[in-house]
């Protein structure tokens, strides 16, 4: 679906439904990002879900600034500030008092007595969701060194089309290998979850991911990578106001704190 919406919108912004004036150095380092960010990184993180419970794998997703700033550092040469660092410290502080708000314990126990085919250990979710953080991170780097360091410089809406079209075949291709292609062609039939999928594929897959690559021009990789672990934080208003939630005074602290961090790291 995400493959569609940006053909389409390349098609009336360039005239072309592929990108055009890419070189090959380009599209490995955009490939590869694709595939080890949506492809293993956003694995990892569907299956840690299962086995350790959102709140949980939420927090080891959060460790993505961390893991970027430092491989941004090695192989990109993006030094982090004082106050950058402080910034993210705060930012990732804030998203993880909100986040460890509930006991982590019981829905780890509710999770694992699920009978779920993805269902395993805590030990096993915990290396998963570390894992998709991992993805994510190294994920934002190899799409950055794509984009402005392979012999020339890509735009984000056709990087981002670059990164989705390889994960799409390459999710194809394994689980063909797998042999679960019936299941998802029998899963295309169910017309509410189409129409879920298409919202989420929009707001998540298109506008999501196109906007990260669209910071990565501007910001370095690691505040990059903070910002977009701000999720949890943007989620407190939207549970309010659609689900009737209460929202704890802990959730709106750590909202305020998480808030502060990333105000930091926009006024350096």
């Amino acid at each position: 679906m995400a493959v569609i919406i940006y053909s389409i919108l390349l098609t009336i912004t360039t005239g072309s439904p592929i990108p055009s004036g890419v070189n090959s150095s380009q599209v490995f380092w955009l490939g590869l990002s694709g595939f080890i960010g949506l492809v293993l990184g956003d694995s990892c993180g569907f299956k840690a879900l299962v086995m350790i419970g959102p709140r949980l794998m939420t927090l080891l997703y959060a460790t993505a600034p961390i893991f970027a700033s430092i491989i941004a550092w090695i192989f990109l040469g993006e030094e982090l500030r004082i106050v950058e660092m402080l910034g993210i410290a705060i930012t990732i502080g804030g998203v993880g008092w909100v986040i460890t708000e509930r006991k982590a314990n019981n829905q780890i126990k509710t999770n694992q007595n699920q009978n779920h085919p993805d269902s395993g250990s805590l030990r096993q979710g915990i290396l998963l969701g570390l894992g998709a953080g991992l993805g994510q991170a190294l994920g934002l780097v190899l799409a950055k060194q794509g984009m402005l360091h392979a012999g020339g410089t890509v735009e984000a809406m056709p990087a981002s089309f670059i990164r989705m079209i390889v994960a799409a075949i390459s999710i194809w291709l394994i689980s063909a290998a797998r042999g679960k292609l019936s299941g998802v062609v029998t899963s295309l039939k169910d017309v509410k979850a189409l129409k879920l999928c298409l919202g989420g594929t929009f707001f998540g897959p298109f506008l999501g991911v196109w906007m990260s690559l669209l910071a990565l021009e501007y910001i370095r990789t690691g505040v990059a990578a903070t910002l977009n672990a701000t999720t949890p934080i943007m989620i407190i208003p939207i549970v309010i106001a659609y689900y009737k939630e209460q929202v704890s005074w802990r959730a709106i602290i750590g909202a305020i704190v998480a808030v502060g961090g990333v105000t930091i790291l926009f006024l350096t």
